[in-house]
Formats: structure tokens, sequence, C-alpha cells
């Protein structure tokens, strides 16, 4: 049971006694099996910030820093100082087709080594340790095992892979062979054969990987999650899994999840500090203060035109913060918020209420005027980073009057595993049956009258207001969870 869903009570966090750091964890080294379960939630590291690990967390292709306030939020509520966790935010996010051709708007294998390399840097410089823990989503955990490899091993203490395609995505000496996921190519060939014989790991940090059992759509027998149905890949579930490390197995999760989700943070968790966390929940915060990017799109080589993902600041677009009705996406009052951000992209900070859904409107030329509806937010992060969005070619084709989209960023949508629900249609429009794999549901209206869009994923339920596509809006629905 996702325990993010629980009623939650208001109390400040108390410390617990000291766990051993880089204690052994639940499973023994190069063990693949489900994650044991403690009965008695003890530890976290006590005393003063200097006695935790700082944490560097690396998000997966295409993706952002901001895929990780959950997880911030589950470490903040077990006693991990905030500013001992850190989430890089590679200005490119997405990696080339072939590694070894440079393409505008994408980061080589090197080039996202070489960033995470500088960020790393910067966190021991500001902590003044010797050591971070780095814990990676898909794509992240390439970097990760590319910059131990390459002179960083002794600047980590412990590295955690969740999701992350260890064998490729493909095993296929044909087929793009340059591609940074093809498990026949030079880059993953060099991570899998600097060990020794049967290590597939750097010496020195202590290693773990995170995989879901058969529900990872990048660690499927079938080429279908690559365009390729029916083509055999070479890869089996067991394809993020690494020798010299310890493969923890857990049931029915989906690649993002394998990082971003409340049984990958407990695993995590149990690994740095060798005992249970108090709580896989997030405890609410008295005062809450939001931050974050304003970000864009690229343009060109990307499907439908929309453009590809960056993480650069959108400098110069401007956000408006509405207080909303939870039941019916109505504003509340004016904006209680309104900046025009400057060339580090910060829209904050605001002083939210941890009970109140928000509305975020980016307003950029060149983007259609964007409107986030967000749940309440229980806790403060500098990391709510919000992209502006373009409405798409098969936007325009069908004639839509409005367009909502429903967004999972931290996991995927999958069915029957979930229920995923938008404007009364169930499952939402989009949403395949079997392997959880896609993140988002569109939803194209025929109608721009003003009225509520409801949406629910299983426990979370938001609700966003329809705004005509004619004046070139679009409306978004983020899930928190």
């Amino acid at each position: 049971m996702n325990l993010d869903f629980l009623p939650r009570r208001r109390h400040f966090l108390q410390s617990w006694g000291w766990a051993a750091l880089g204690a052994a964890g639940a499973l023994a080294v190069g063990a693949c099996a489900p994650l044991a379960q403690s009965p008695s939630p003890t530890a976290a590291p006590a005393g003063s910030p200097s006695n935790f690990p700082p944490v560097v967390f690396v998000h997966g292709n295409g993706d952002s820093a901001s895929n990780w306030i959950t997880t911030q939020w589950r470490f903040e509520s077990n006693g991990w100082p905030r500013e001992r966790l850190h989430a890089i935010d590679l200005p490119y996010p997405l990696a080339r087709d072939l590694d070894d051709v440079p393409q505008p708007g994408r980061t080589s294998a090197a080039e996202h080594r070489d960033f995470l390399a500088a960020e790393i840097d910067k966190v021991l410089k500001a902590t003044g340790v010797q050591q971070v823990v780095l814990i990676g989503n898909s794509r992240g955990g390439n970097a990760i095992r590319n910059y131990t490899m390459n002179g960083g091993a002794a600047k980590v203490s412990h590295a955690i892979l969740g999701g992350t395609s260890n064998q490729g995505v493909q095993i296929n000496p044909r087929a793009r062979l340059n591609s940074e996921f093809n498990g026949a190519g030079p880059f993953l060939t060099a991570l899998n054969n600097q060990g020794g014989p049967g290590i597939e790991v750097t010496p020195g940090p202590k290693w773990m990987t995170v995989r879901s059992d058969k529900n990872d759509k990048f660690a499927q027998p079938d080429g279908e999650w690559l365009g390729a149905r029916g083509v055999a890949t070479g890869i089996t579930a067991a394809g993020p899994e690494l020798k010299g490390a310890q493969n923890v197995v857990l049931a029915d999760i989906d690649h993002r999840e394998t990082s971003y989700g409340p049984q990958a943070f407990e695993a995590a968790y149990r690994f740095i500090t060798g005992a249970a966390p108090r709580s896989t929940g997030v405890q609410d915060e008295a005062r809450v203060t939001l931050d974050g990017k304003l970000t864009g799109m690229g343009l060109g080589n990307d499907p439908a035109k929309g453009g590809f993902s960056t993480n650069l600041p959108l400098v110069g677009a401007t956000l408006e913060i509405y207080a909303t009705n939870a039941a019916t996406g109505d504003r509340v009052g004016a904006a209680r918020w309104r900046k025009t951000v400057g060339a580090d992209g910060r829209w904050g900070p605001f002083a939210a209420d941890g009970r109140t859904a928000y509305e975020f409107v980016i307003s950029s030329p060149g983007y259609a005027t964007t409107h986030i509806y967000r749940s309440a937010f229980p806790r403060s992060s500098n990391l709510v980073h919000l992209r502006a969005e373009r409405l798409n070619d098969a936007d325009r084709a069908a004639g839509a009057a409005a367009v909502v989209v429903f967004s999972r960023p931290r996991g995927y949508f999958g069915v029957p595993r979930d229920r995923v629900v938008l404007d009364g249609l169930d499952p939402a429009p989009g949403v395949p049956r079997g392997v959880a794999g896609v993140s988002t549901s569109r939803l194209r209206l025929p109608d721009a009258t003003p009225r509520a869009v409801p949406a629910q994923f299983n426990e979370e339920r938001l609700v966003g207001r329809t705004w005509p596509t004619a004046d070139n809006h679009i409306v978004m629905l983020e899930l928190q969870y």
C-alpha cells in the first residue's frame, strides 16, 4: 500500500539512534530477491547534519531534478537535512541517438558524466565531506557508472541505480551500435567489463540496483516499447542487475518507480543506513515554501514538432499562481504570486498553504499559455520546476477546442495495475493495458466551454479547468505521486 495517502499528522521530526553508515542492507551482495520488510522501523543518523551523508540524485533521460521531489520529502520526513539532498538538472537531458555523433539539444555520455562530476565537486566543497551517496534513475545510472569508472570512485560511498538499463534496452550489434543504450555497443561493453571476471561495477563504492520483477518497459524481451513489436531484444526483466551489486527486485513497479516510488525509497534508505526508515510516507510541514525553475522546449527533433526537452531557464517567462477549489478547479480570488523570471529561471520563493491546491500559469512568447494544476504541497521544495508547453500538430489536426494533458512525472500509468481516469474516461485516453509504459494521457475536447475536468490516479485526484486552444492555451494536470 502506498503510504503517501494515509492521513498525516503535523509534528516535529525526532532524531533516532545512529545506524552505522555503510552497514549491510537487507540483502547480501549479489543477491536477487524481494526487499525484506523490517518489523521495527528504527534508524536515521542522529545529531548534527554532519552525520548525514550528502545525497546526489541523478534524473533519467529527458527528465529533470523535479522528479526527485517526493523522494527528497521522504528522506526529510525521516530526519535527513534538506541541505544534504541535492538533485542535479542536466541542461540537455536527452541522450544522443548515436553517442559519437553530435546532435543539437542532446548530451553525450561523456558530457553527462562531466556535468555530474562538476556537481559532485560542488556538493563536496559545500559540505566539507569526502564522499557522497549517488542515486540515479534510468540513464542517470549510466552517468554514475561512467563517473566512477573514470576516476570518481573515491568520492562515492554508495551508488544506487533504479531501472538503469545496465545490459541495454537491446543487445543488437546491427542496430545503432553506438547508442548509449545498446548492450552490444562500446559504451555499455566498457562499463560491464571494468571489474574483472564476474564483476560489472567499479571497486570501491557499495553498489545496489533496484528493478521491477516484470513491469519495466525498458527491460522486456520483446521490442514493443522500442517501436519493434515482435523483435527479440535479448534483454530480460533482469537487465538492470549488475554482477557485484546488491540487486533488489520489487513486484510490479514500473521503470520510474524503481527510483521515485516509496518501495524504492525504503530500499535506498536501508542500503545507506543499514536500517529501515520510520515511514515511507511524507510528513506535513508547518510552513511550506516553494521555488523552482521555469523551463521550455527546444525546437526540432521531437515527435509532433512540440520540441525537445531542455532544463534551460526560460528567461523572461512570467508565472502566476492561483489558489483553487480542489473539487472544481475554480480560482479562489486573485493571483497569489506573480513573477517574471531572470537569467536563472527561478520563479520563487512562494509562501504556500500546504492544504491548498494551486494553478500555475506560464506565459512566454513562442509557447501556449500553460495552465498547470497541482494538488497541495505538504512540504517545501525548491525543485518545483515547471515547463512551458506547446500545442502540437495532432492537436491542431484534430481541431481540438481544448486540450487537457494528465501527467505522472514520477511514474507511469498501467492498466489493470492502476485506476487512471480522465474526465470520466476509464481508462484515460492512450493508456494501454499491460506493462506500465506511458506517463501522460492527452484529452482533446470538441467544446471549449469552461468547465471542470477531473482526473484520478489510484488515490490521488486532481481537478482542472478547460481553456480554449483558439487563444493558444493548454492545460496540464500534474500528479505529485
